[in-house]
C-alpha cells in the first residue's frame, strides 16, 4: 500500500489515538528547547499533529503554534483537546498542499511520528522556506524498542506475524535501542537545507493490559490496513498468550530519536 494511502488510515481511528498512543518523555521536550534556545515568544509550526499528542506539552509551555493535520477527524480531535490555548490553531491540510498566509515564517518546525509520511521531494525544501533565518527543524518518532530485558511476549507473537506473512523480514531479535539505525540526520544534511546540531535517543517502557495493547495496535497503519481474517487471528493469539499471565499484561518499550537541524544560510 502506498505512503499516501497508509497515512490516511490514521484518521479512521482518531477517537482512540490520543488515549492509546504513549506520551513522549518530558526529557525530550527539555532537550528540544535546550538545543534550539526557543523562548515562549517563538512561533512554531507542527506537521501532522494528529490529535495533539505533541502539541499539548508545547502549548502548555506557552508557545504559539500552527498545527497542520491531514485528517479531518484527527484535526477535530486536536481542536477539542487544545481549545483552552488561544495561541494554537489547527489547519486541516496535508503539509505538501498547505498554503500558509503570505509572509509566514516560523522559529521551529517540528513533526512527531509524522515526518516519514511527508513527500521526501517536498518536505525539506518547503520546511526551509518557511523558517526564519537560523530557524530549526526537529523531528522524532516513537518506535518499538528492544532493550536486553525486553518482554519475551514479543518473541512469541513474532512467530504469529511470520506465520501470517506479516513479519518485517528483519533479524530477530532486532538491534538494541542504542544500535537501532536512524537515517534522519543524514537526510537532513543531504537535503542541503539543514545542518544537524544534535540527536538524542530516549527509551522508556509502558505496561499494557491485553485490551490496551490491542487498542494500541489499532492505531498503527499496518494493523489498520491488515486483512480482517489475519487481524482476528492475531488478536486471538495475543489474548491467548496473555491469558496465561497472572496480570494479563505486557511491557512494551519505546524508542524516540530526536533530530534537530538549523536552517542553513545567514543567521
Amino acid at each position: 500500500m502506498s505512503r499516501e494511502r497508509l497515512r490516511a488510515t490514521f484518521d479512521t481511528v482518531a477517537s482512540r489515538y490520543q488515549k492509546a498512543r504513549p506520551d513522549y518523555p518530558a526529557d525530550l521536550y527539555a532537550e528540544l528547547l535546550a538545543m534550539t534556545g526557543l523562548e515562549p515568544s517563538a512561533h512554531l509550526l507542527e506537521i501532522g499533529c494528529g490529535p495533539g499528542k505533541a502539541t499539548l506539552p508545547l502549548a502548555q509551555a506557552g508557545f504559539r503554534i500552527t498545527a497542520v493535520e491531514l485528517g479531518d477527524a484527527l484535526a477535530d480531535e486536536a481542536r477539542r483537546g487544545l481549545r483552552d490555548f488561544p495561541g494554537v490553531s489547527v489547519v486541516t491540510s496535508s503539509f505538501e498542499e498547505w498554503k500558509p498566509p503570505t509572509g509566514s515564517h516560523f522559529d521551529l518546525i517540528y513533526a512527531a511520528t509524522a515526518w516519514k509520511w511527508v513527500d521526501p521531494e517536498v518536505k525539506y525544501e518547503k520546511a526551509a522556506a518557511l523558517l526564519r533565518p537560523g530557524g530549526h527543524l526537529a523531528v522524532w518518532n516513537a518506535d518499538h524498542a528492544f532493550p536486553p530485558d525486553f518482554d519475551p511476549f514479543f518473541a512469541e507473537i513474532q512467530r504469529v506475524y511470520d506465520e501470517m506473512g506479516e513479519g518485517d523480514g528483519g533479524s530477530w531479535p532486532p538491534p538494541r535501542p542504542e544500535d537501532q539505525p536512524d537515517t534522519t540526520a543524514t537526510e537532513f544534511e543531504v537535503s542541503g537545507h539543514f545542518a544537524v546540531i544534535g540527536t538524542r535517543r530516549f527509551v522508556w517502557g509502558h505496561r499494557y493490559s491485553t485490551e490496551e495493547y490491542i487498542a494500541l495496535l489499532e492505531t498503527f497503519s499496518g494493523h489498520i490496513a491488515m486483512e480482517a481474517a489475519k487481524k482476528e487471528h492475531l488478536y486471538r493469539e495475543i489474548r491467548r498468550l496473555l491469558a496465561a499471565r497472572p496480570d494479563r499484561s505486557l511491557t512494551r518499550h519505546w524508542l524516540a530519536v530526536l533530530t534537530v537541524g538549523r536552517r542553513r544560510g545567514p543567521a
